[in-house]
Parts: C-alpha cells; structure tokens; sequence
C-alpha cells in the first residue's frame, strides 16, 4: 500500500509521515484491498481559528471504492487521529452495511462516474476550469465531462460554479452505500428504476431521505401512457 502525504501551505514533518505510517495498519485491517492512501495536511493563517489551525484530509483508494475524511485541530497530530477516527468509523459501518443490506451481491462494481463526485474537493482547481467573461453565456454554455466554470455575477461577490458529472443509473441502495462511503449528508444520482435525477440525504442516524426531480409534462406521458395499456 502506498502511503502518500503533501502539505498544503506548510511543511511536513517526518515525524509525521513516521505517525502516518503506524496508523496504516489501521486501514488495512478493516479495508485490507486498499491500494493508496493520500493525506493532505493543510494550515490556517488566520490566528483566531487557533483551535482547527491546521486540517488534516485523508483520502483511501480501496478497489474500486473512494473513501474520505477530514479533521481539523490545533496541530496537525491530533487532527490526523480525529480523521483517522472518522475514517475508520465509515469504513466499518459502510463494511456492516454490504454485509446486512447487500446480500448476494456484496461486491458488486461500483459504477465509475461515482469517482467524480467522491473527489469534489480534489478537482476545485481542475486545469479544464475557466472564468466565464459573460454571466448569462457562461450558464447556458455547453459543457463537456468533467468540465466546470465558475461565473462572477456582475460587480458582486456572488460566484457561480457549474460542473458537468456524466451519471450511469444506479439503485438507491448503491447510492446510500456511495453517501456513506465519502461522509456527505447528501449524493446526487440517476435512479435506475425511474430514470429520473435524484438525491438521497441523510436525516437522523440511520434515517434516509430520497428527493426525485421530474416534470409535469413527462409526469403526464407517462400516466395517459399507463392508461393505454390499462385499456388493452
């Protein structure tokens, strides 16, 4: 396993790699098919946020599954033990959940897009984003895969971001198990038995919420189309 760490507007210590290092095995005893680990370990300049002055981002590749988590504190050592904390905490529920919820096809393939959405945070400075001269063109404007813009409105300090994600239909179930996986209260899919965009969230411990987006002119083809075949 790979063990890759970087700072962020501050130098690493090897002190800390070293630290890194003898908590690993901590990954791979309840996710043993992980491949890399990535530890981002950022600072904070300003000196009234003394108490998250420095934030430690963790990063798992386990087979095809992307697992996140992040902490802040008042170093970076005990930042990184409250992320390994939430780390290992959502790799052992979402492994409880593919045992109880997943029965006969545990290891199932994630579908791939999913990566997109899971790295939001990796790609903010993607090389394919641009500022977009023109607000109204720059909403409208096509975008390719992966593409995104962000857009100033007017003289304000209001900034639009816009991001292309290309979805293949999932279940609910495999999209509660992708929210869990990356520690979001939230995962926008396609719903593979509606075909219809749809988000899942998270309400009070293992309660779930599932939003689906259509409109009223496909609502009303599908039901006059259900009706002609009633009649049949």
């Amino acid at each position: 396993m790979d063990a890759v760490v970087t700072g962020r507007h501050i130098k690493v210590s090897q002190r800390f790699k070293d630290l890194v290092d003898q908590k690993a095995d901590r990954i791979t005893n309840i996710a043993p098919d992980t491949s890399r680990v990535q530890i981002v370990v950022s600072a904070e300049g300003n000196p009234s946020q003394a108490d998250t002055a420095k934030k430690v981002e963790i990063t798992i590749y386990a087979g095809r599954d992307v697992v996140r988590a992040e902490a802040s504190s008042t170093d970076e050592f005990s930042a990184l033990d409250l992320a390994m904390d939430k780390l290992t905490l959502r790799l052992r529920r979402t492994r409880d959940r593919r045992k109880n919820h997943r029965q006969g096809y545990k290891n199932a393939p994630v579908p791939d897009f999913a990566a997109n959405l899971r790295l939001e945070k990796e790609v903010e400075e993607e090389e394919n984003e641009q500022q977009a001269p023109d607000t109204e063109d720059a909403l409208n404007a096509d975008l390719d895969a992966g593409q995104s813009i962000e857009v100033q409105v007017g003289d304000t300090p209001v900034v639009i971001r816009r991001k292309l994600h290309v979805a293949e239909p999932m279940t609910i179930d495999d999209a509660l198990y992708q929210m869990e996986l990356i520690g979001h209260d939230f995962f926008l899919f396609v719903n593979s038995a509606t075909g219809r965009p749809s988000v899942v969230y998270r309400r009070h411990g293992w309660s779930y919420g599932v939003f689906e987006i259509d409109t009223a002119e496909n609502l009303k083809k599908e039901h006059d189309k259900a009706r002609k075949a009633a009649k049949k």
